[in-house]
């Protein structure tokens, strides 16, 4: 079930109207609401792979609570073993076992030695790489002793498929979002209100945002041998503003979904173009994703306190090549991550990955000179990498980049690439003048008929401009 379709405009009030005025006094039947509709929802797609989340809920419910009665160390290890191999192994499956029987084949062949192997016409379930994430987050943080498992089973079920974040993240850390299961919800009119407010600056950078570019976008890689370099830069710019409003879109729609059921979901995403170099940019971009490979991987491997620049430069680089393989089977996806570490490293040798933490031009209206240069330079940097993510192939990547450096001629219009670069320009203007706050409308300080005014022409550009044709969310896939 899409966000943006018809189905879910019908679905959200309907949960809403009986989580709040039927089942209000009662903690354990709002969450076993929850857990229902957020089986409705996953089910929406493909009904098959509810086996897999319940499969894994079980799992991860009953090793929580063995590893609560157990004291031994080495069967307490040996049981978080076995919940990574249980949820890693499904996701390997389902995600990466034709790529790589694929490239085990491809490895003999350029060796001359041809092999015969099958693969599996294995569909993608939707969201596992975001739920196995959040559930491991639990058994992990059971395992360090940093988190008390619950006994609730219907709480921990909810944790694992809480609808609104369940198939894009962001990826909850069992420590933020399972207590809040346990404790009785009072419906807040404030954080209901603000909760819409994110939802529709969500829908805007959807459907105005990243579809319209989509448009353009598509038709750029689908044509690029034919085009001139001015046309696939363009391309580049929308692809970086579609995937931004794609998946910044998705997680604004549910952490404020979760508001209007009052749940505190973490921000993913805090303005990452505005960045001025890769470290501020990766603490900006897909936040839950970075933090968990930051607390589950980075650290564990030793993190930067290692006692040789080898180790710390083996640390960032598993770092970012196992955050591209978590996108998606692809060498592109791991080339991508490994451009992004090349990216990153000179900044951690010279101590400068941590330099820019606060908000960039603080106090001013517009950026200083320098501000303004590395911000640009750091988008470009970003596009460069987004080819490599956005192509099918390492060899259309590579090609894409050789046809960018040729031939600049005139640029070649597409239909309505006008209507994309208009709303880019809004995006751009409102998340500028807003940087400092959570989301673009936060309005408390404009008057009443002012913020009306701003919200209902949204909703009217929404309805008017929206595409024909219906855009899957870009992460579905992942």
């Amino acid at each position: 079930m899409l966000f943006n379709s018809l189905e879910y405009l019908i679905f959200l009030p309907t949960v809403f109207i009986l989580y709040w005025f039927v089942f209000n006094n009662n903690l354990k039947w709002q969450n076993v609401l929850l857990v229902i509709v957020s089986y409705v929802f996953y089910g929406w797609w493909d009904y098959r792979f509810l086996s897999l989340i319940v499969f894994s809920s079980i799992v991860d419910y009953t090793i929580g609570r063995s590893l609560e009665s157990t004291k031994q160390e080495g069967k307490r290890k040996g049981l978080l073993i076995l919940s990574l191999i249980v949820n890693l192994g499904l996701l390997g499956f389902f995600k990466y076992y034709n790529f790589f029987v694929e490239s085990f084949i491809n490895a003999f062949s350029t060796l001359g030695i041809h092999l015969e192997a099958s693969t599996l016409n294995i569909i993608l379930p939707v969201g596992i790489s975001f739920y196995t994430f959040q559930t491991l987050s639990y058994t992990i943080d059971v395992y360090r002793k940093k988190l008390e498992p619950t006994k609730d089973i219907v709480s921990f079920f909810a944790f694992v498929s809480f609808f609104p974040q369940l198939v894009a993240g962001p990826i909850e850390r069992a420590t933020n979002l399972l207590p809040q299961f346990t404790r009785n919800r009072e419906f807040d009119i404030v954080k209901a209100k603000d909760g819409l407010r994110q939802i529709l600056w969500g829908l805007f950078k959807k459907v105005l945002v990243a579809d319209n570019c989509a448009l353009y976008v598509n038709e750029v890689f689908a044509n690029y041998e034919t085009l001139p370099a001015s046309t696939l830069v363009m391309g580049v710019v929308l692809f970086a503003f579609q995937i931004y409003g794609d998946f910044s879109g998705y997680s604004d729609i549910a952490i404020g979904t979760g508001r209007l059921f009052g749940f505190s979901l973490m921000r993913n995403f805090a303005y990452p173009y505005f960045s001025r170099d890769i470290g501020e940019f990766w603490r900006r971009w897909h936040i839950s994703l970075s933090t968990w490979f930051r607390d589950y991987l980075y650290i564990p491997l030793g993190g930067s306190r290692v006692t040789t620049k080898y180790k710390l430069l083996r640390n960032v680089m598993i770092i970012f090549l196992v955050s591209g393989f978590w996108h998606g089977a692809n060498w592109t996806f791991v080339v991508w991550g490994a451009i992004n570490a090349i990216y990153f490293i000179p900044l951690l040798l010279r101590g400068k990955n941590r330099s820019n933490l606060n908000t960039v031009a603080e106090g001013s209206l517009l950026p200083s000179f320098s501000e303004f240069f590395n911000i640009l330079l750091t988008f470009t940097l970003v596009c460069f990498a987004w080819i490599f993510f956005r192509a099918s192939s390492i060899t259309e990547a590579f090609s894409y980049i050789g046809h960018l450096m040729s031939g600049w001629k005139g640029l070649v219009t597409i239909p309505k690439l006008s209507i994309a670069f208009i709303f880019v320009g809004i995006l751009i203007v409102c998340d500028w003048i807003q940087r400092d706050k959570l989301h673009p409308l936060e309005l408390n300080n404009v008057p009443f008929i002012g913020r009306m005014l701003i919200y209902y022409t949204l909703i009217g550009l929404i309805l008017f401009f929206k595409p024909d044709e219906v855009i899957d969310f870009i992460y579905f896939q992942f």
